[in-house]
């Protein structure tokens, strides 16, 4: 019964973040420089980590911080729940760019703000059209000293679960020859893929070191982050007890 009502307080925070950052971003940020809009959802990302650790009694914490890049880098993370897509706007550097799925841009306010900032919304129906679209635009945002973030398994996954990974983001870095960073994190012991209750705990979040994909095919770099991502995942606490 807490955990509902503290999951439900916390959601209604997070609502209210989404809509003020969200309307900030698109009215003030838009008059001001693509770093600041950046900074902005940096922040709105740090809001909702303290939130959680306040109201819900969830915490994080990260093992190989040091991996973390400090320019542009391909990101290749675990996709259990929502909150990998709010912590990671919190824990890499602001300038960042995801490959998200086209439907989250119509929400009103959130998609209004994701459009303020140039990520990379694809059709995930369209195959390789999607894929090419995220070589090509990709490779211009990194280029543009970016930090690209995607999830290799295209949708939420629940702990214990494997899900076959995307060959896009294994491209990109083919084409690109920009530093791969593997993140691994047992979020959906706390945070379901489908749920709204967040339990307390800690979160633990596992960043690989980074390595050059350079004279790798794009099969070779996929498999080597599902390799390192799933090894890792079997280190991680499967359960909150």
């Amino acid at each position: 019964m807490l955990v509902s009502l503290r999951s439900s307080v916390y959601f209604v925070a997070m609502v209210l973040s989404i809509g003020i950052y969200g309307l900030a971003i698109v009215t003030i940020g838009m008059l001001l420089p693509l770093s600041a809009r950046d900074r902005m959802a940096a922040s709105w990302g740090r809001s909702n980590l303290w939130l959680m650790k306040v109201i819900c009694g969830l915490k994080y914490r990260v093992h190989g911080a040091e991996n973390l890049p400090d320019g542009a880098a391909i990101i290749m993370c675990k996709h259990q729940s929502t909150w990998e897509t709010i912590s990671l706007k919190a824990l890499l550097p602001p300038a960042q760019s995801w490959i998200l799925k086209q439907e989250l841009m119509r929400i009103p306010v959130f998609g209004w703000a994701l459009a303020a900032i140039p990520n990379i919304p694809i059709d995930r129906s369209a195959g390789r059209k999607a894929v090419k679209k995220i070589v090509e635009r990709g490779s211009e945002l990194l280029a543009q000293g970016r930090v690209i973030v995607i999830f290799p398994e295209g949708t939420r996954t629940a702990p214990g679960e494997k899900r076959k990974y995307g060959i896009g983001g294994g491209l990109l870095a083919e084409k690109s020859a920009y530093p791969v960073i593997p993140i691994a994190h047992n979020a959906g012991v706390f945070w379901r893929r489908r749920g709204l209750k967040k339990y307390p705990g800690t979160i633990e979040v596992v960043v690989g070191e980074g390595f050059d994909p350079e004279g790798m095919k794009a099969s070779e770099i996929t498999r080597k982050v599902e390799s390192w991502i799933e090894t890792e995942m079997e280190k991680l606490p499967a359960s909150r007890t």
